[in-house]
């Protein structure tokens, strides 16, 4: 083997050197910057140290999220307790009054309980009634508007 070839080798070996050098210093500063994000920057923290924090975190998130879901199940318990459901028929009570001022509103929980409240409006007065609602239906008879607001609730709920 001649000196020119020779020289020409160690070249092309130098510039592979460089290459895989490079290409270890990028590794090496991504590594580096995992590191730093896994112990917080704190130099004088080890490896295993820091797994242990990693890990005691983890533990204290999934104790939270447990009670998280916990209290939320108790929210939504104590929500289908609550009168949210609404839905309002308004009509003309009488058929010579325009503006259907009359109306029927019903209230219910998740369970359908509640109450509708209807005000029937005339040209001389008004009145107002209140029935209570259990499970969709009242031991009152109920108008055909004040059906028709409990079931328009109860469409809301589903």
């Amino acid at each position: 083997m001649s000196t020119e070839s020779l020289a020409v080798l160690a070249a092309g070996l130098a510039v592979f050197a460089l290459v895989v050098a490079v290409v270890l210093v990028v590794q090496i500063g991504r590594l580096r910057r995992a590191y730093d994000a896994l112990v917080d920057g704190d130099d004088c923290v080890s490896f295993p140290e820091a797994m242990a924090r990693s890990t005691a975190g983890a533990h204290v998130l999934r104790r939270e999220v447990r009670s998280l879901r916990d209290e939320l199940s108790s929210v939504r318990a104590d929500l289908a307790g609550t009168l949210r459901h609404v839905a309002v028929v308004r009509y003309d009570a009488f058929g010579d009054l325009g503006g259907r001022m009359s109306f029927s509103a019903a209230v219910l929980d998740d369970a359908g309980d509640g109450l509708v409240l209807t005000s029937i409006h005339s040209r001389s007065d008004t009145r107002t009634y209140a029935k209570g609602v259990q499970g969709g239906s009242s031991e009152h008879e109920l108008s055909p508007e004040e059906r028709q607001a409990i079931l328009h609730a109860a469409r809301v709920r589903a």
